[in-house]
């Protein structure tokens, strides 16, 4: 019975600091009121490109934004991790179409080769964009 109690009292404070936090009013990044929480919240995620923003794909989109062409171990060192990871997280650019992959012989051994394409130099250059956007925001605060 203490526990719910307890449990009870918690979940009434979140709700007032929620309900507290909704009255204020939000600002974007370039200072615009946004009608509602709501809206603000997906126009946030709207903004932000979740699929450049994951540590490991941004590292390959950066890294092929200053190199030509990278081959897969190339990146895979670049980056420090694994075959898998390294695979999983390319094939969601290349589905993307923010890299595009070329697969190739050197003699007998596989050659993959990864490029970044106009998309995703495109996407790379928004997503940059936002986050000078909030840092500005923040230190401007």
């Amino acid at each position: 019975m203490a526990k719910q109690s307890a449990a009870k009292r918690a979940n009434d404070e979140r709700a007032e600091r929620g309900g507290a936090a909704r009255a204020r009013t939000l600002r974007s990044v370039d200072g615009a009121a946004p009608t509602s929480g709501e809206d603000a919240a997906e126009e946030g995620a709207l903004a932000l490109d979740r699929l450049i923003h994951e540590r490991m794909r941004l590292g390959i989109v950066s890294a092929l934004a200053v190199n030509d062409s990278l081959t897969f171990n190339d990146l895979k060192q670049l980056m420090h991790t694994t075959d898998g990871n390294m695979s999983v997280h390319a094939r969601k650019l290349e589905d993307a179409k923010y890299i595009s992959c070329t697969k190739s012989f050197e003699g007998r051994v596989p050659r993959t080769e990864y490029k970044l394409t106009t998309a995703g130099r495109r996407a790379l250059e928004r997503y940059l964009d936002h986050m000078e956007a909030l840092i500005r925001a923040t230190r401007e605060r």
